[in-house]
């Protein structure tokens, strides 16, 4: 049996339109199948749009590596494709003695991971920076960014049709079945409703929310299950008015979650968010009354806060592989050291920073495909 295309990436996201590109351009030929009728219309359009440095990774985790790699390659991508974008960078505040320590320990891991420009602040010197925050202590992070991720997107696509690869949207992927070693025939939705079939002999899974649903699907020669895929749903707060400042300002991190920071977008627009919420199947209705809970937060670091100036903005939907509480995990690339499978690759978890980290992941996904066509 003869497959009808060689590599189906499924998801047009941000990662899965980077890995398309990626792949197109070492000659593969790529379709990419999408479940709706745009692209990155889910977590690729619903999150704080900020490029990040790399600070908070564990040193010598894939988030640390392909975070720092990434930055670098989507700086130099969007200065040659005129893609919006803007080193604005952004100040983490320490608004509390108690935090000097964690402030200290998040220099340290950023140097680790080879984030060698942070740049200690005292308080007045964080406040000639930006004179609304207040704090005790602060890192200047000069690498952080902003980026129209849209732009982004239709960057990436450019590429990737212009080296062959062929984008079709309207096409949720109900199974994938592997008819045999190295052959993969996915069953999908047609717009007409008649449900179709097409198949390949490799099969990227980038599928975001939907992966584990996804990879669930799918029989296994091993033992494997597919991890499971938790909803974290986050509330974006639009300030009106003019930004009260000119960097993203990011408190010190709650456990796993990064605090309600304050960003700034490539139009000047302020913004607070995302707040966090487990839930239990995707919903992005927005609960503003959420927001009396979050405002002494942001106090803490913007005292002057009006609230009568925020606004609902949108929500977006984190996919992760923890439940509240627990450690959080690496980004999960699963090949067939993990499934049995040969030809597939599936990523799980690829939430923060998957947006700056995306060409990286790319890069590294081609190298896994090209190491099955060379075995």
């Amino acid at each position: 049996m003869t497959a009808d295309v060689e590599t189906i990436v499924v998801g047009a996201g941000v990662v899965g339109l980077a890995i398309a590109r990626s792949l197109a351009a070492a000659g593969q030929e790529v379709i990419i199948l999408e479940q709706h009728g745009l692209i990155g219309s889910e977590t690729s359009s619903r999150n704080s749009e900020v490029i990040h440095a790399g600070i908070y990774y564990p040193p010598g985790s894939l988030r640390a590596r392909l975070c720092v790699e990434g930055k670098a390659r989507l700086y130099q991508f969007c200065q040659e494709n005129g893609v919006p974008h803007r080193r604005c960078g952004k100040l983490l505040v320490a608004t509390a003695e108690d935090q000097l320590p964690k402030l200290k320990a998040i220099q340290e891991t950023a140097l680790r991971n080879g984030v060698d420009d942070l740049v200690p602040l005292s308080p007045a010197e964080a406040k000639e920076l930006e004179p609304a925050v207040s704090c005790v202590a602060a890192l200047l992070s000069p690498s952080t960014g902003i980026v129209d991720t849209h732009a982004l997107m239709l960057a990436l696509l450019g590429h990737a049709e212009s080296n062959g690869a062929q984008l079709v949207l309207n096409s949720p992927v109900r199974s994938v079945t592997a008819v045999k070693p190295g052959l993969f025939s996915l069953s999908i939705d047609a717009a007409d409703e008649a449900e179709t079939t097409v198949t390949c002999t490799k099969l990227v899974i980038a599928a975001g929310l939907h992966a584990s649903r996804l990879a669930e699907t799918m029989t296994y020669p091993t033992g494997y299950r597919p991890p499971t895929t938790y909803y974290a749903k986050g509330q974006y707060y639009a300030m009106s008015g003019r930004s009260p400042f000119t960097r993203h300002i990011y408190p010190m991190p709650h456990g796993a979650w990064l605090g309600l920071h304050a960003t700034v977008d490539l139009s000047g627009r302020c913004k607070f968010g995302p707040d966090i919420e487990w839930i239990p199947e995707i919903d992005y209705s927005f609960q503003p009354q959420k927001l009396a809970q979050f405002l002494d937060f942001i106090r803490m670091y913007y005292p002057d806060l009006d609230p009568d100036r925020l606004h609902p903005d949108y929500t977006g939907i984190r996919p992760k592989l923890y439940r509240e509480g627990e450690p959080v995990p690496d980004f999960a690339f699963h090949t067939e050291a993990q499934h049995g499978h040969p030809g597939l690759i599936m990523l799980f978890g690829i939430e923060s920073p998957g947006l700056t980290s995306s060409l990286a992941i790319g890069e590294y996904v081609t190298q896994l495909i090209q190491s099955i066509r060379s075995a």
